[in-house]
């Protein structure tokens, strides 16, 4: 740890404040920054690589460029980022402006998906796997209310549906549910609901549904954990959750090809994000392991809410 006396002297800056309640909350790239604060590209470099000499904040690799946040075990300098939230002038229009920029991120993703809306099963999505969504299926206890969080097109919510009391079939894309609403009409199914939402604010009431499902679509999450969270919120006491997703890879490309978030889950975080949220009986298993280039795995989690 760096002395207080620098790091004093690397807070004592305004704008580098201005870039560490920015990064308390949320991972921001380089280019995120400079659209929020209106700066230039090298001062933007110059406050975070002096941050990151004080230990104040960290970044990872993400496709061609890094996302920096503040460390995750917290700051002894959180007492003094508290007062200065209040104290600059600049903090509250950033915090807006940071949310436009996340949004914008959210758009980028969602426009992929209305892209390929319709068309979707004829493409090539990493992890789409029919043998995984039956391993899946075994470990089911119909009939029950579930809820299909990033339900796409709604494929596995209307396989679902042939067992189920009912499905809530939520997606951000508007033309996914589009495509899923007549897909239900042509086959007859009355028993899938199909909702516009997005899996960080799922439209379903607390404690209402028995079973929340995500096939492949965590990764499309900015922030996994809060979706997680979310599926708790929403289950009923003794309610599971199951979770098909790709395993962590290196496959870069996938950010730009399929608009992922994230380069799929190991299980140790996986089962680490469900048990946060207060998920017991976590179990992880690796259900499918392609053999082409670039070799994707599915990783199936379940657990239950106590």
């Amino acid at each position: 740890m760096p002395s207080i006396v620098k790091i004093l002297r690397v807070v004592a800056d305004p704008n580098r404040l201005r870039i560490l309640l920015l990064l308390r909350g949320e991972e921001l790239s380089v280019a995120e920054l400079q659209e929020i604060l209106a700066m230039g590209q090298s001062t933007i470099s110059t406050h975070l690589s002096q941050l990151k000499q004080a230990e104040l904040v960290e970044d990872r690799r993400t496709g061609k460029s890094n996302l920096y946040c503040c460390p995750a075990d917290g700051s002894p300098l959180d007492e003094i980022l508290v007062k200065a939230k209040q104290e600059i002038p600049e903090a509250a229009p950033d915090q807006a402006a940071m949310r436009r920029v996340l949004a914008k991120r959210q758009d980028k993703m969602r426009s992929f998906f209305d892209s390929v809306a319709g068309r979707l099963d004829k493409d090539c999505v990493p992890g789409k796997s029919w043998k995984a969504l039956a391993e899946a299926l075994l470990r089911l206890m119909p009939p029950m209310v579930i809820a299909d969080l990033g339900a796409g097109e709604g494929a596995f919510a209307l396989l679902l549906a042939g067992r189920a009391k009912q499905v809530i079939a939520v997606d951000t894309s508007a033309k996914m549910i589009e495509v899923g609403r007549e897909q239900a009409r042509r086959h007859g199914v009355e028993n899938v609901e199909f909702r516009l939402g997005d899996m960080e604010e799922v439209p379903i009431d607390d404690a209402h549904v028995d079973l929340v499902f995500f096939s492949q679509s965590l990764h499309h999450a900015l922030h996994p954990e809060r979706a997680i969270r979310q599926a708790w919120r929403i289950l009923k006491p003794g309610g599971r959750i199951a979770i098909l997703d790709l395993g962590k890879h290196r496959f870069e490309e996938a950010r730009e090809i399929y608009a992922d978030e994230w380069l799929g889950f190991s299980e140790f975080e996986m089962a680490a994000m469900l048990e946060a949220a207060g998920f017991g009986g976590v179990e992880t298993f690796v259900v499918h392991k392609e053999p082409d280039t670039p070799h994707f795995q599915t990783l199936l989690a379940v657990g239950n809410k106590a």
